[in-house]
């Protein structure tokens, strides 16, 4: 109860400053770069009344939760094969750094040229974001396996869900979600960064929609929506790290 209360007082205490640093920059900068906290909210309860609004936000969803269903898939996998198969960890790991390194943004006309313009190019945008950085932390978590300990279940003649279960996941969770929360955040940048570029629906294009026309309340709203949705993404995340750590 005491740490929940210490929680709950350490996030008040954060939207407290958010609150304040936000009204600071407000005026400060004034009403043509800026819109103060209430002024935002209010368009947003205005806006999340629109129909308009939950279109573009039902194709942001749709779109990112293909992406990441396919980065999650393909960084595990990837992940598990690397860091199983030393070979191919050998070979493909330092190829998956590069690919880490490289600035998607790049590769988008690229992407458009594959998949063309409509959700296709947009999941795969996102999608390319998130793989690293899971697969990456999945990689490393496998690294963190001791061996003495897989020779340990074979001569006590675990079977493979056995090993998985009591040697295996709980040395690699703690990195694996790590790399999980971080891919989810970077997969919801790609789609959005793949609707600012060539789309004609999601809150990226809404974004880019409004930057065009200088409208500070719509790309405050936005901006708003986006933030509270990922900072809630993390936070759900975070809770079933932690219950997970606790039953492992």
């Amino acid at each position: 109860m005491t740490l929940t209360v210490h929680r709950t007082r350490n996030l008040v205490v954060l939207a407290a400053v958010i609150f304040v640093v936000w009204e600071g920059l407000f005026l400060y900068a004034g009403d043509n770069a800026l819109k103060s906290p209430w002024q935002t909210f209010a368009f947003t309860g205005r806006l999340i009344g629109t129909e308009m609004f939950w279109q573009n936000f039902g194709e942001t969803m749709t779109a990112f939760g293909l992406a990441l269903a396919i980065a999650v898939g393909v960084g595990l996998s990837l992940g598990f094969w690397l860091g199983f198969h030393a070979p191919s960890g050998a070979l493909f790991t330092p190829m998956l750094l590069a690919f880490a390194s490289i600035p998607k943004v790049v590769l988008y006309p690229i992407v458009l040229l594959i998949c063309g313009l409509g959700i296709s190019a947009k999941v795969a945008f996102g999608a390319m974001h998130g793989i690293p950085p899971i697969a990456l932390s999945t990689l490393g978590a496998i690294g963190t396996v001791r061996p003495v300990l897989l020779r340990l279940s074979r001569v006590m003649h675990f079977d493979s869900l056995e090993t998985l279960h009591t040697i295996v996941v709980p040395a690699v969770l703690p990195e694996m979600m790590t790399g999980l929360r971080i891919g989810f955040s970077l997969t919801l940048i790609g789609t959005i960064l793949g609707e600012m570029f060539a789309s004609q629906q999601g809150l990226g294009y809404l974004l880019m929609t409004a930057i065009g026309l200088h409208n500070v309340d719509l790309i405050m709203s936005v901006t708003l929506v986006l933030a509270v949705l990922a900072i809630a993404a993390s936070a759900v995340l975070l809770t079933i790290d932690r219950r997970l750590r606790r039953h492992f």
